[in-house]
């Protein structure tokens, strides 16, 4: 007995002592947390990589309300509730633990795959193009074993919800058909990787832009004019897709269409069509730009000038930038720029071929007689 307080008589209440339970579960829990972070900071200071101390710190909260939970389902079984109580009480502590570990795994999955994505070489299988598809790979096996480990903590009977989760699957596998196959496209989309973030594309559909997403149902592109444009990827997957940003470089040529009139100097237009594409800053110095005669067109010699852009998205503007250029210089060394000409040639009727009009009955006739006269 201290200060009057017989600490026997204190402890041998159930409520006392389940409160104290509770209690030095959470304090054991902050220890544990204290000793296990000093203990792996240890050992993760010493590696290359900060993915361990990210894991380790997104594990913090999970292993702390894991045991506190722990000590409180011990106080539970102190008390000595009914067994109904003592079923929904411990149900909900269950949940509680299943749902702070799954969100702790979901953060361990994310970490760890972008980890490896970024030690990848370039023939790997996780790079950050197909992050999404492991990330959502990832939650998907971790919310089927957290909805597993939840029905058993309720003491539900799965093999009777695994059964009517297949009926139910087919159900809505019909009545979903458009939405599974957008999903089943955005899996081959991510794993074969026909475009990535950043990438200037055409859809067969029509749509041209800057890629900006690409999700497990659609692709969002933004266009020349800053317009969103969200396209199923079941339409990109049967369609033929343009990459502009792919190949071996993301520069792009444009062909610049010329004609000028028969009879103009073919070196003089090369020359001047030379100056215009190397003093325009759109065009790439390297590779040099260059021009060629194409052909003998109908109303004049038609010519390509070649040049290089650095992003295809520039396509626009130095098309723009190098038609005003050569018009302009055409202009002041004397180029003409052809036109179509066509000659027409009339040619009137033999007389005794044109056929006169029919008269109604009251009009006059061919030569002033009426259709009456004309019978008499």
């Amino acid at each position: 007995m201290l200060w009057g307080i017989d600490f026997e008589e204190l402890w041998a209440l159930p409520l006392v002592k389940a409160v104290a339970i509770t209690l030095g579960a959470a304090l054991g829990g902050l220890i544990f947390n204290q000793v296990i972070s000093r203990v792996l900071s240890l050992v993760t200071s010493k590696t290359r990589t900060d993915m361990d101390d990210r894991i380790l710190k997104a594990l913090h909260r999970p292993m702390f309300w894991t045991i506190t939970l722990i000590g409180a389902a011990w106080a539970i079984t102190v008390l000595g509730p009914n067994k109904t109580a003592y079923y929904y009480i411990v149900g909900v502590i269950k949940t509680v633990a299943v749902v702070l570990w799954t969100t702790a795994l979901f953060r361990v999955g994310t970490i760890f795959l972008t980890w490896l994505s970024s030690k990848a070489g370039s023939h790997a299988i996780v790079q950050p193009r197909t992050i999404p598809l492991f990330d959502m790979g990832v939650k998907v096996v971790v919310t089927a074993a957290a909805i597993y480990t939840f029905m058993l903590s309720w003491n539900i009977n799965v093999t009777g919800w695994l059964a009517s989760a297949g009926i139910l699957g087919l159900a809505i596998g019909f009545a979903a058909k458009d939405t599974i196959a957008n999903l089943f496209a955005g899996v081959f989309i991510l794993a074969d990787a026909p475009y990535k973030l950043g990438d200037y594309v055409d859809f067969a559909s029509g749509e041209r832009g800057k890629v900006v997403e690409i999700g497990m149902r659609s692709t969002r592109i933004v266009t020349r004019d800053d317009i969103e444009i969200v396209v199923p990827n079941s339409a990109i997957a049967n369609g033929m897709i343009v990459n502009e940003s792919g190949g071996p470089s993301i520069a792009r040529r444009i062909k610049i269409k010329v004609g000028v009139a028969y009879g103009s100097d073919v070196d003089q237009v090369k020359s001047v069509l030379l100056a215009v594409a190397e003093a325009d800053p759109g065009v790439l110095k390297e590779p040099a730009p260059r021009v060629r005669f194409r052909s003998f067109g109908d109303s004049g010699l038609d010519f390509e000038l070649l040049g290089w852009i650095e992003h295809p998205e520039m396509r626009g503007r130095v098309t723009d930038s190098l038609n005003t250029a050569v018009y302009k210089a055409f202009g002041r060394e004397g180029i003409q720029i052809p036109f179509p000409q066509r000659d027409v040639h009339i040619i009137s009727a033999p007389a005794a071929a044109r056929v006169t009009a029919p008269v109604k009955n009251g009009e006059s006739a061919p030569g002033g007689a009426s259709k009456e006269g004309a019978k008499g």
